[in-house]
């Protein structure tokens, strides 16, 4: 098992939280609106229809299979990471000049 490498936050919170010594600092109204925006976060209300090619799909089920989920929730991720701003298009970025 390989060991993760911790920043000097997280290894405080690690040593707090060991001893049973850590305690939240959210108060009820900030907890409540924090479960309400996860539950929106991934609430699936809509659906949609795409046509993509069989190898790109077959790459998609691969990933999804590497990640051990299915690969309609691995596509939704990845959608919603680029709609939040987690997931850039580095092809956009090229432009064939240097930058200055």
């Amino acid at each position: 098992m390989t060991k993760t490498k911790l920043d000097p936050e997280e290894q405080e919170l690690l040593e707090a939280y060991e001893p049973g010594e850590f305690e939240s600092d959210l108060d009820a109204d900030r907890r409540e609106y924090l479960m309400k925006a996860a539950e929106e976060t991934f609430k699936k209300d809509k659906r949609i229809n795409i046509r993509i090619s069989s190898r790109d799909l077959e790459a998609l089920q691969r990933r999804a299979l590497e990640e051990g989920l299915p690969y309609q929730s691995l596509v939704a991720s990845v959608l919603h990471k680029y709609v939040s701003g987690g997931l850039k298009d580095i092809s956009a970025n090229k432009s064939g000049q240097r930058a200055r």
